[in-house]
């Protein structure tokens, strides 16, 4: 499989790292706006021939299809921020290859009532061009990296094994990582936390559809295996308007662990406005308040040696089975210190990214098909959570006392 990879910071790095023992995995190029983030992954990785470095401007969608026809690739492995979906997934569908990312088109709040009801929902760009990804016979997996993605994967387990009625699917993520010498460093990219914290969260009910409550909203205390409790809060995900779609559920919600810090952290910066994605003129210069955030932080990417802990990702689901009431976590933990020594990659970056690659693998040897532009649910989950443990990514079932 040849594969343009577009952005080759943390994760992107991580999804290079993982495929590269892969023999089915023929050829990925690591494009970035910055060559010299490429160069320094491809040094790593220690085969240039195989993982050639290109410029790219994510922007410029004419930019990526060069690329992509110079290489003649079969897919386009989107791994730079949302705010680019629109222009590489468009790429993908004129040059005629599979697109796959990780996040899925940006929402925008409901101008009237943005904490009662949706506006432009997450992916809902990449779903209106379903029908024409069809007609082309061509595939768009969308949402397949951790959450989204495995998280989705154990959605589709969970209504195929373990239930024969669902009440709820609850994504439930949470983690105990310390980051050693900052007062405030996020492990994953920031402009992203931003983007999917302070939005409205979206929550999916059977006969009401999809609507939206306030950030950070019915807090509640979830047991994390490795991990122990941890308060986990009501956030924007794309796995609340996927899992409907393909499992059948009476409710389907997402809630993260941020902690009292990180809150408080993220409303100052949407009180000063500096959450702002659109550019304002500062002295002269055009420029994104939050891409200035993002430049004062320190870059995920590079604090795996000041890291230690674990993140949990999961799918809690709670329904009925042989007529009794049942609950369970469905869940993989990440360890950073492993994931440092295995892949030279932090936890949070190569946890999301080992599902990436997972696909990618199925995908070439015919275990996953499909046409349209579809979620991981929409395909058998078994091949996906067989491949795992040979990732070194193992996965785990809790059963849990069902409340009453």
């Amino acid at each position: 499989m040849k594969i343009l990879l577009v952005g080759v910071g943390g994760v992107g790095e991580a999804i290079a790292a993982i495929a590269k023992p892969r023999k089915w995995m023929e050829l990925m190029v690591l494009a970035d706006y910055n060559t010299r983030r490429c160069a320094e992954v491809q040094a790593k990785l220690g085969e240039p021939e195989r993982f050639p470095v290109e410029f790219i401007d994510a922007s410029k969608q004419e930019m990526i299809e060069e690329l992509a026809q110079k290489y003649n690739v079969d897919m386009i492995m989107n791994a730079v921020d949302p705010i680019f979906n629109k222009q590489i997934f468009d790429a993908a569908y004129n040059v005629g290859v599979t697109y796959m990312d990780m996040a899925m088109t940006l929402s925008e709040p409901h101008a009237e009532k943005p904490f009662e009801l949706p506006g432009i929902k997450l992916g809902d760009y990449q779903f209106e061009k379903a029908a024409d990804w069809e007609k082309k016979g061509l595939l768009a997996l969308v949402g397949i990296g951790v959450e989204p993605g495995m998280a989705d994967v154990f959605a589709r387990y969970a209504q195929d094994h373990l239930f024969d009625e669902i009440e709820e699917v609850g994504i439930r993520d949470g983690a105990n990582i310390t980051i050693d010498g900052y007062e405030f460093a996020p492990n994953f990219s920031i402009w992203t936390t931003i983007e999917e914290c302070l939005n409205p969260p979206v929550i999916w009910e059977e006969g009401k559809g999809w609507f939206t409550t306030a950030p950070f909203s019915e807090p509640e205390v979830f047991d994390f295996p490795e991990i122990g409790p941890v308060e986990v809060v009501n956030v924007e995900h794309e796995e609340v308007l996927l899992v409907p779609r393909w499992v059948k559920t009476k409710r389907a919600t997402f809630k993260y662990g941020l902690g009292d810090q990180f809150i408080g952290v993220l409303k100052t910066l949407h009180m000063l406005g500096l959450d702002n994605k659109e550019k304002i003129n500062v002295k002269g210069v055009q420029v994104a308040p939050r891409d200035v955030v993002a430049a004062c932080l320190p870059d995920p990417a590079h604090l795996g040696e000041q890291m230690s802990g674990k993140t949990c990702a999961g799918t809690w689901v709670k329904g009925k089975k042989d007529g009794k009431a049942r609950e369970v976590y469905l869940y993989q933990v990440a360890d950073n210190a492993q994931c440092m020594k295995r892949w030279g990659c932090q936890a949070v970056v190569a946890q999301t990214a080992f599902s990436a690659v997972i696909a990618m693998e199925l995908l070439k040897d015919g275990a996953w098909k499909g046409v349209g532009v579809l979620g991981p649910e929409a395909f058998p989950p078994d091949p996906f959570m067989e491949k795992m443990a040979d990732y070194e990514f193992p996965y785990g079932i809790k059963e849990m006392t069902p409340k009453a």
